[in-house]
């Protein structure tokens, strides 16, 4: 079944079959036109022949004795000897010898009555008894309309009133047992040359002229048939030849280039050296063809290896920087005065936007939100270089506005992309609350003050970083209390667009935000990234969205984590007397606690990190009948108070080095304990009140 569909639907099957209908279509019509043709042609001669037979037949009958055999008809009839029975006898056998001489089927002479036509009297009837089983004998009387319509009234009195020559008449049913015959009429007139004494008449059978255009119309076909065949056959080999194989060899080779794609081992125009021009056309264009797409594909190959290595570039750049931003959270899970949450979604691979956030020291924490000019991986490495900067410089010390303004010359230095970047920096002071901060033209941040709502806080801004060197800027301050917070933001959120090009706008963000301000930081940035979200619906993201929320939950007065260093002393037993003053206790008191706080805090500054630097942490409670002092560091486990006190008794040379810190510490406390745990050690000591 396959192959015969592929067969009918093949070029060459239907070449054949467009020529088939075409030469049967010439076929139908040469025949029809020769059939009319043949037929009218045929016909004529059959009626010539008819009135030449008529008139040959009208010579052997005398017409001026007709009225004489009518009148003695039944002498005639019984076949007496006179001369007048033998003339017509005579006559009568003339006209049977014509009728067989001439291939007719019947000659008959009648007298017509022309009182009205419609009755004629048979005279002479010689018919082919083959074909005629009943004669009219003379003198019979007949009906014209038992024979037929009034056309042989209409012929009758044309010829005997009107002069009319001759008629002809052709049936091509059978009438009255007769078979289709042409019928040929004339008069005949009496010597006089006027007087119509009757009408000859002679039938030839339609016979012959059927079978003469039957075989007309076999040859005609026949041959037109033949001829058909032959230029199909003609036709087909040629425009095999000539169009059909070169045609499927074209299509071969597009196969053989579509499945493979590789170069033919002979050029297709010399496989097809064809002279005719559309084939030649075709082979050189499919030739071009193959070789367009061979570059092509060379080429696309090219491209899509280098835009796989930009891909895998680019997600290592995203990589990268999204682990150059601070990502787990909580940030600081030790740190009970502040929480924050932070996120960023670049609109390319990379992005130009950042956050930071990191200790400077144990009481200042740097809040950073930048936006830099431009996108993708150019953005992304300024974005970088920008970060690492401001994280370096903090370091060193400084007010933010010192710090932007170093960064920016460090960064006009080496600009030549002509790149820039909007800054918001702020420094907290933990313990304090106290907010620094300053803006190299970035958008104002929103603050929730006492979980209220948000407001924006509006500040003089200085230029962007990049833009040019030598620039100061300023530094603002608020102080945060207990429950305020604090929301930076880049463009990306309020000019975030819609399929109708609107934007989400800042009022928008803070209306969102007010909706937000009792929950925690995560909670805050995850509503307005989902509120982006629906607002934006499908359209496309052209920003960078960079958000961090920072809520500040006021200092610990318990407690102090500070780096073991000399130089933080001071801060330690400052801490301890500030727990202390607003206490009934005398100088002396408070003196004790804080030399036996020096003591244990220099013991793990010198001994716990040795050579390195750790934090150690102060926790201090005051009840209402002592105060505790709680000492912890993750140094080297070591219990001082395994070590026996040193006997005092002895000289300062006499003595071991070390150990009457702890001794003293002993001394001036009413209780000390040791414990390790969670890979820290932990000094708890007690001093009751006087």
């Amino acid at each position: 079944m396959k192959k015969l569909k592929s067969f009918i639907y093949s070029l060459t099957f239907n070449i054949a079959a467009a020529i088939a209908v075409l030469l049967l279509v010439f076929c139908a019509v040469v025949s029809t036109i020769g059939y009319y043709k043949f037929t009218d042609s045929l016909t004529k001669e059959y009626t010539d022949s008819a009135y030449r037979t008529a008139d040959t037949a009208a010579t052997l009958v005398n017409a001026d004795h007709i009225d004489l055999y009518l009148l003695n008809f039944q002498s005639i009839r019984d076949k007496e000897d006179t001369e007048l029975s033998r003339e017509y006898y005579q006559s009568l056998e003339r006209l049977n010898i014509l009728r067989d001489k001439q291939n007719v089927t019947i000659i008959y002479i009648i007298a017509v009555d022309t009182t009205d036509y419609e009755h004629f009297i048979s005279v002479f009837n010689c018919p082919d008894k083959s074909i005629y089983k009943t004669v009219w004998d003379i003198g019979e009387v007949k009906y014209t309309t038992q024979t037929s319509d009034n056309t042989y009234q209409n012929i009758y009195k044309n010829m005997y009133e009107n002069g009319e020559k001759s008629a002809s008449i052709m049936r091509t049913k059978n009438l009255n047992g007769a078979p289709p015959h042409v019928t040929s009429l004339i008069p005949l007139y009496k010597s006089d040359g006027k007087t119509v004494a009757g009408i000859m008449c002679v039938q030839r059978p339609m016979s012959e002229l059927a079978e003469g255009r039957r075989s007309y119309m076999f040859l005609v076909a026949g041959f037109t048939m033949s001829l058909a065949v032959l230029l199909i056959v003609i036709a087909v080999i040629f425009l095999r030849k000539q169009f059909v194989n070169p045609i499927k060899k074209i299509n071969d080779e597009a196969a053989r280039f579509a499945k493979t794609n590789s170069a033919p081992d002979k050029p297709l125009s010399e496989k097809l050296n064809s002279k005719i021009h559309e084939i030649s056309s075709l082979v050189a264009a499919v030739s071009d063809m193959e070789d367009e797409t061979l570059k092509y594909i060379d080429n696309l190959s090219t491209a899509i290896s280098e835009k796989q290595r930009m891909g895998t570039e680019l997600r290592i750049a995203s990589l990268i920087q999204q682990g150059s931003l601070p990502s787990v959270f909580p940030a600081f899970p030790d740190r009970k005065e502040f929480d924050l949450f932070a996120s960023m979604e670049p609109a390319k691979e990379v992005g130009g936007d950042f956050y930071d956030f990191f200790l400077i020291d144990s009481d200042h924490l740097a809040l950073v939100m930048a936006d830099v000019s431009g996108k993708g991986v150019p953005a992304a490495v300024f974005m970088m270089a920008t970060k690492i900067l401001i994280n370096e410089r903090a370091h060193v010390g400084g007010t933010p506005a010192e710090i932007l303004s170093v960064v920016n010359d460090r960064i006009c230095e080496h600009n030549g992309a002509e790149m820039f970047v909007t800054v918001w920096l702020g420094i907290l002071e933990i313990s304090t609350g106290k907010l620094t901060f300053a803006n190299a033209g970035h958008d104002d941040p929103a603050i929730s003050v006492g979980g209220g709502n948000f407001d924006m806080v509006k500040n003089k801004h200085g230029l962007v970083i990049g833009a040019m060197g030598g620039l100061k800027y300023k530094d603002s301050e608020i102080v945060l209390g207990k429950g305020d917070k604090i929301f930076l933001y880049t463009d990306g959120v309020p000019e975030a667009t819609n399929k109708n090009n609107e934007l989400f706008t800042a009022q928008r963000m803070i209306d969102v935000l007010n909706t937000e301000k009792p929950s925690a930081p995560e909670s805050v940035i995850k509503t307005v990234r989902e509120k982006v979200r629906e607002f934006t619906g499908d359209a496309p993201q052209f920003d960078d969205i960079t958000m961090l929320c920072f809520e500040y939950k006021g200092k610990n007065d318990k407690s102090i984590k500070l780096p073991a260093t000399d130089e933080n002393l001071a801060k330690a037993t400052e801490f301890v007397r500030e727990r202390l003053k607003n206490r009934n206790v005398s100088e002396k008191f408070i003196k004790q606690v804080e030399l036996y706080v020096e003591e244990v805090f220099v013991n793990i500054a010198h001994y716990a990190y040795a050579p390195d630097i750790g934090d150690a942490e102060i926790f201090c409670d005051v009840s209402a009948d002592k105060i505790t002092v709680i000492f912890t560091d993750e140094g080297k486990r070591y219990d001082p108070l395994e070590k026996p006190d040193p006997d005092i008794t002895l000289s300062a040379e006499e003595r071991d080095i070390g150990g009457l810190g702890i001794f003293m510490t002993k001394k001036l406390t009413d209780d000390i304990r040791y414990e390790y745990k969670d890979g820290k050690n932990i000094l708890i000591t007690e001093k009751n009140f006087e």
